[in-house]
């Protein structure tokens, strides 16, 4: 086929996250479910290098919204913006597009569906010259399998909150309810109790985790795993390593994400010897932070890498202030988090 008439590619759908989290500068960055485009097998959004974006597809906006947004890109409506572009995938923390998204020209070919002209935009009219991703695309993708892709997400209804609540289980109540606060900022939801045993079926059926405090004895640990085992839930659960709320989030975050190795940009972390092993899938930013104790319990953070690595094992050396004594490293990505303690 010609450049004109591109031969086909795959289309799909898969769940995906923007991994939210507590910065070591004390930002916060919102958790964000979404369904992401899965062209000839991979994320389309691995292919648009460093972007800290969502798709128009996430769990949290309203039903209506959700469905729009669906119809949109079936052609069953008109395009949102001038040009007959369509938004791909926008600011993961608000809907403006003067923040930047990636839009694209969505139009019918007899019965197939053609995605084109991929570009950066930032106002009302794209400029293809001077801001087009002219490595990406035109994609043509069959037409009924782009239909049966986008319309099996109209029969289901989205449930962001199994994924997106967790169950609190320790010793230290304050940290608990700091630990809480910070999860809700980031749009996680977050209830603390002592015994799950009490607690509704229906109820359980809410978390997608369980974070245990280092109090915690294995009694009440295997106590909690039952109640849910009873409830027939699937939950991910979290053993903290210290009492810091950015790493307890990091883990939090990392425990979320169910998504497949394959689907991910970060996807090995190890901290040893004075060095972290990073690995990623795609070309895309990383950011490491240490976090320790002192001598008198008192947390330390140190940003030690931010940087943008191209696919492939990284060898990253590590400040030996930073990570002396007790330490870990999170390593994150905008859709990944990974945790590590430094092995000593």
């Amino acid at each position: 086929m010609s450049a004109e008439h591109p031969e086909y590619a795959t289309f799909g759908l898969a769940p995906a996250i923007r991994a939210g989290g507590v910065l070591a500068n004390g930002d916060y960055q919102v958790h964000r479910d979404f369904v992401d485009f899965i062209v000839d097998g991979r994320p389309l959004l691995f292919r648009l290098s460093d972007l800290d974006a969502v798709s128009p597809l996430a769990s949290d906006v309203p039903p209506a919204i959700f469905t729009a947004q669906v119809r949109g890109l079936l052609l069953e409506s008109d395009a949102p913006l001038t040009g007959g572009r369509y938004v791909i995938y926008g600011c993961p923390e608000c809907e403006d597009l003067a923040c930047g998204a990636v839009t694209a020209v969505i139009e019918r070919d007899g019965d197939d569906y053609v995605w084109r002209d991929f570009a950066w935009q930032t106002r009302e009219e794209a400029d293809l010259e001077l801001n087009g991703y002219h490595g990406i695309g035109p994609f043509r993708f069959r037409g009924d399998a782009y239909r049966d892709a986008l319309g099996s997400l109209l029969t289901e209804t989205p449930d962001e909150s199994a994924s997106r609540r967790v169950l609190l289980i320790g010793a230290r109540v304050a940290v608990l309810a700091r630990l809480a606060a910070a999860l809700r900022t980031i749009g996680i939801g977050a209830d603390i109790t002592q015994d799950a045993a009490a607690v509704p079926a229906d109820e359980l059926r809410a978390y997608g985790a369980v974070a245990f405090g280092r109090a915690v004895d294995e009694e009440r640990r295997t106590a909690v795993r039952r109640s849910f085992e009873r409830a027939g839930v699937d939950v991910a659960y979290v053993d903290g390593l210290a009492p810091i709320i950015p790493l307890l989030v990091a883990q939090i975050e990392n425990a979320l994400d169910r998504s497949p190795p394959e689907r991910r940009r970060l996807v090995r972390l190890v901290a040893a010897d004075g060095a972290a092993g990073v690995e990623v899938t795609s070309t895309c930013r990383v950011r490491l932070t240490a976090y320790r104790l002192d001598r008198l319990y008192r947390p330390r953070t140190q940003e030690i890498f931010d940087g943008t690595l191209p696919a492939g094992r990284h060898r990253i050396a590590l400040d030996s202030k930073a990570v002396k004594g007790e330490s870990f490293i999170v390593a994150r990505s905008s859709g990944s988090v990974l945790v590590e303690t430094m092995a000593r």
